[in-house]
């Protein structure tokens, strides 16, 4: 199925987990693809890829925390469908103790900052074409705070789902809808940098980013009338239930 056929979607953080991941499954709907990230070297992996497998890509490096790069970017891109904003990181000095504020600055400059300046560059072109679909990754940690995953990922993926909001309640009459995807544990690289990684064994029962890539599919190929406004997936073996043994 290509339902997508004639849509650009924009994806950030595109060069591996979620984005990447959404990239894929977006590209095999039939949408031209652009991968952003900063590093190029994965992102055109990721593209050669999609290539390979019959879809359109190309590659866009970005440094989504940089306002006027992100504006750049956007011009040069041009008009897009749908934009998948995926760009997140996390500090290993995570804990109200230890995060320095070069830490909380660098969480919060990708994590909300680079969602809100891709998500206001894309708006424009979504307006004069009269619709647009916007896919913001936040976490489980937006909806529950937890001390795993600190109190500057908590905050900005928290802030994340009141962007989502905003955008709705602003853009839903311009025929604009926004969806925040807010998964559990996904096993990803993202991981390496808990200040105690989970076990193989652990990560094996979380949830895939094709799992993830799979959802932003189902998002983005909704009827136009239909906003998914949230959506909170995690493991069935669900370790903010079961509990943690780094903890």
């Amino acid at each position: 199925m290509t339902k997508l056929n004639g849509q650009t979607a924009w994806i950030t953080g595109g060069g591996s987990g979620i984005g990447a991941a959404g990239a894929r499954a977006l590209a095999a709907s039939g949408a031209t693809v652009v991968l952003s990230g900063r590093r190029a070297e994965p992102l055109e992996a990721v593209a050669e890829e999609i290539r390979g497998a019959g879809g359109q890509a190309s590659v866009v490096p970005l440094d989504t925390a940089d306002a006027a790069a992100v504006r750049a970017a956007a011009e040069a891109i041009g008009p897009v469908d749908i934009l998948v904003a995926s760009a997140g990181l996390n500090v290993p000095d995570r804990s109200m103790t230890r995060v320095t504020d070069e830490g909380w600055d660098k969480v919060v400059g990708v994590n909300l900052n680079g969602v809100f300046y891709t998500a206001r560059a894309v708006l424009p072109g979504m307006r004069a074409k009269g619709g647009g679909t916007l896919i913001l990754i936040s976490s489980w940690a937006g909806r529950y705070a937890t001390r795993l995953t600190g109190a500057a990922y908590n905050a900005s993926k928290r802030a994340v789902i009141a962007l989502n909001e905003s955008i709705n309640d602003e853009e839903g009459g311009n025929g604009i809808r926004s969806t925040v995807i807010m998964p559990g544990e996904v096993a990803t690289d993202i991981l390496k940098t808990r200040p105690s990684p989970p076990s193989q064994a652990e990560m094996d029962r979380m949830l895939s980013a094709e799992d993830l890539g799979d959802t932003i599919r189902f998002v983005a190929e909704m009827p136009a009338r239909a906003c998914l406004n949230e959506i909170l997936i995690s493991p069935t073996w669900n370790r903010f239930y079961q509990g943690f043994d780094e903890l």
